[in-house]
């Protein structure tokens, strides 16, 4: 299948180490997203992939870039702006999730987790709308996307 993302690589040179839970989140994200994807650019003359992306945040803004065969695919900066909220609120309510799952009942964790999926749901419909006219790709695509990009922002 040539429309997917085949090789991932995140630039997290100038963010903080970290935690253990957040690099579980990243590697789960980055696993689940190489297992099963659907990635195709959007404009009529691109080169077909599979996909190797890099992900960054530079000049306060999201990258994407992308390369396919034998060289660059395109690139696209985002505006984290339209992130910023969702991704604060993930990550308050992960690290709820992260406390609750070593001392609460399996009820209560459940609760807190239906939140969490519900605050992904609204950061991968953030991406798949910023993305509009630029690749297509679908929910669950959009959530593992959306986890890696909550990782960016860890720390900032």
């Amino acid at each position: 299948m040539t429309n997917r993302i085949a090789n991932i690589r995140i630039d997290d040179a100038n963010l903080p180490t970290p935690t253990p839970e957040i690099e579980q989140e990243r590697a789960v994200a980055i696993f689940d997203l190489l297992e099963a994807n659907s990635f195709a650019l959007a404009a009529e003359d691109a080169p077909a992939g599979p996909y190797d992306l890099a992900l960054a945040i530079r000049e306060r803004r999201l990258v994407f870039a992308l390369a396919a065969g034998d060289g660059a695919a395109g690139e696209f900066h985002l505006a984290l702006g339209p992130f910023r909220q969702v991704v604060k609120d993930y990550w308050q309510i992960c690290e709820a999730y992260f406390d609750a799952v070593k001392k609460l009942p399996p009820s209560q964790i459940e609760a807190i987790d239906m939140a969490r999926r519900g605050i992904h749901d609204e950061g991968a419909r953030v991406l798949q709308e910023r993305l509009e006219g630029k690749a297509e790709i679908d929910k669950d695509t959009a959530r593992r996307l959306f986890t890696l990009i909550c990782v960016l922002h860890f720390g900032k």
